[in-house]
């Protein structure tokens, strides 16, 4: 199993559906690990929002954690998703993953009763005292409607297994203020602003968009983790244009309709989800062409 300090560029997995959309593809989600690991990404994570958990049974879950984890046989971290809005039912996920071989866990906060600071302290200290694997907290004020500030993450980080945070708001100081709030305590992780977030101090950066361009997203933030900006620069303004089609309020959708289009397919999104319109296709095949990934002009060169 991997071990301790996680750091570098992780990426937060898609669920593929079967073609009918009422089963896991295991053979598809088999795949997708093998591509991000032979493709630099030093990390994943199943079962977070862009790998649609709320639309997952709990047997299902299980596959997901089972397959992913045998899948990466030790040469990365794997933390699984375990945030719900039921404490017990995170404890349970939580010690279902740790059992299953885990190396951590990521749970964003109750997402439907806005609890308060207390309450999230209880919340994570409930979950943190139930395992022995380090938690991720996750920041998402805008699916959670819960906004973790600075001091509220510096008390989090004295829960002796929350040694990480994902951090996806658009505020980039916010990774300057967690630092010098948590002395140390806490291991930052972007969630949205990779290249932003490293020159402040991030460690780490959960993406979405190296599900569908791994190498070029990895190699980019650790260039920028390295200090190197005329490595990392190049690469971010090559990456840029595909970050609104798997940012906002389609990611699930842009990045399937991603993969789909490079000749990897996951299948469609689970409703009340629906699949990327049509009329968005041909413009994020330009995009894929201007990142060399479109199946067909890869096909034409070999």
């Amino acid at each position: 199993m991997a071990r301790e300090p996680f750091s570098g560029c992780y990426t937060v997995l898609v669920t593929p559906f079967t073609e009918d959309g009422a089963a896991i593809d295991v053979p598809a989600l088999r795949r997708l690990v093998e591509y991000q690991i032979a493709n630099g990404v030093r990390g994943l994570i199943p079962l977070g929002s862009t790998g649609e958990f709320l639309s997952i049974s709990r047997e299902e879950r299980a596959q997901v954690v089972e397959t992913v984890i045998a899948a990466a046989a030790g040469r990365v971290p794997v933390l699984i998703g375990t945030g719900e809005e039921d404490t017990r039912l995170v404890v349970a996920l939580s010690r279902e993953a740790e059992a299953m071989g885990a190396d951590g866990v990521m749970i964003i906060p109750p997402y439907y009763s806005v609890p308060t600071e207390d309450e999230l302290f209880h919340h994570y200290s409930t979950v943190a005292d139930a395992i022995g694997i380090p938690i991720m907290v996750y920041n998402n004020p805008a699916t959670s409607n819960v906004d973790m500030g600075a001091a509220t993450l510096a008390r989090l980080s004295r829960i002796p297994n929350c040694r990480y945070v994902k951090e996806s708001t658009l505020e980039v100081t916010r990774v300057r203020d967690i630092l010098a709030a948590c002395d140390g305590r806490m291991t930052v992780f972007a969630g949205v602003l990779g290249y932003e977030s490293a020159w402040l101090g991030a460690s780490g950066w959960v993406a979405v968009c190296s599900n569908v361009a791994p190498r070029l997203s990895a190699d980019m933030f650790h260039a920028a983790m390295a200090g190197d900006r005329d490595t990392a620069l190049p690469l971010y303004r090559k990456l840029a244009p595909l970050l609104p089609w798997v940012g906002g309020p389609r990611y699930v959708s842009g990045t399937k309709a991603a993969f789909r289009l490079i000749g990897r397919d996951m299948g469609a999104p689970r409703p009340p989800r629906l699949p990327l319109p049509d009329a968005d296709i041909p413009a994020l095949a330009r995009v894929l062409r201007g990142v060399d990934l479109l199946a067909s002009d890869r096909e034409a060169a070999e």
